[in-house]
């Protein structure tokens, strides 16, 4: 008797662990953009430096949240750009490169382009399939503040409602 309610607790206890060990599926931008011609998604790209502290902490606290990571595998193709690589990059037929090449803290030519030249990380770009952009958000969230920042993108709200509004009728999943 004893041994079946064991087995009950173990495989809910394996499957809370999974649920919270879900992490986000980030995919080179090509993938993302050859993925969303075949199934359109929008893509999050989050740039971020090697340097920045913030960057770090939105991968530690913000990124590494199960509900976060599960509604961006849901709802977007999620990308990771070094804003200050070295490697080419093809976004709207066209070729963006590093422009010195080896230099420390280089801004990227598609960081450039994407960000509208305000180079502050983390940020993060809202692209849609055809890859027209969106916005750029700058800046550090906690897990519950970004909730709805992802929702108000991947809903479409912001062509319906400004986000001061939509920002207060939000109602999360993640506790603060």
């Amino acid at each position: 008797m004893k041994t079946p309610m064991l087995i009950i607790l173990l495989l809910f206890a394996g499957l809370n662990t999974m649920v919270a060990q879900e992490k986000i599926n980030w995919m080179s931008l090509e993938e993302a953009l050859t993925k969303a011609k075949k199934e359109p998604r929008k893509i999050f790209i989050d740039m971020y430096t090697d340097w920045c502290k913030w960057c770090t902490e939105m991968d530690r606290n913000t990124f590494s949240n199960p509900v976060i990571a599960a509604y961006m595998n849901k709802n977007y193709y999620a990308v990771k750009f070094d804003a200050e690589g070295q490697k080419d990059a093809q976004f709207n037929n066209k070729t963006f490169k590093q422009p010195k090449p080896g230099q420390k803290r280089s801004a990227h030519e598609l960081a450039i382009f994407l960000l509208n030249g305000r180079l502050s990380y983390p940020s993060y770009v809202f692209v849609n399939p055809d890859q027209s952009v969106i916005t750029a958000v700058p800046g550090y969230y906690p897990p519950a503040d970004f909730e709805p920042v992802l929702h108000f993108f991947a809903t479409e709200a912001w062509k319906k409602t400004n986000w001061t509004d939509y920002q207060k009728s939000f109602k999360g999943k993640v506790t603060k």
